[in-house]
């Protein structure tokens, strides 16, 4: 893992970062598009964390904080670099991020579909929360 950096994205990593959820991601939001990725980053630029491996773009996460919740989304892997530690250094930097600007609790959103992912999670420490249960409404066109 000596070769492993994590930080933040820059302007230019936006498009491959698009690309990179269409092959680590599963599933996807009405927000994972240019205009989405675009807002995230002008609103936050410290949210969207990348993992790199010798250059090459190997893993993501948002962590971002509105002041109050700490939430995390698009934690992501490439398929070819899984089980190796990446997703934990991506959720260590977010954790760390959070502790930084005094979030206390992380949340994550994680799709019940996902069985693969709900192992990562549980050995990370996260468990569902039973007593809620998310509602969403589109506010455009999905």
């Amino acid at each position: 893992m000596d070769d492993l950096h994590i930080g933040p994205a820059s302007a230019a990593d936006l498009g491959a970062v698009l690309d990179f959820w269409k092959t680590a991601a599963k599933g996807a939001s009405v927000s994972d598009d240019r205009a989405g990725i675009e807002r995230l980053y002008s609103r936050d630029p410290q949210a969207l964390l990348l993992a790199r491996r010798g250059g090459e773009l190997v893993g993501t996460v948002v962590a971002g904080f509105d002041g109050w919740r700490c939430h995390l989304y698009r934690l992501a892997v490439h398929p070819a670099h899984r089980r190796r530690g990446i997703g934990s250094a991506l959720l260590a930097a977010a954790e760390a991020r959070f502790v930084e600007q005094g979030g206390r609790r992380a949340d994550a959103m994680v799709l019940d579909a996902n069985e693969e992912a709900h192992g990562a999670w549980d050995a990370a420490g996260y468990r569902p929360q039973e007593i809620w249960t998310r509602w969403v409404k589109p506010l455009v066109g999905e």
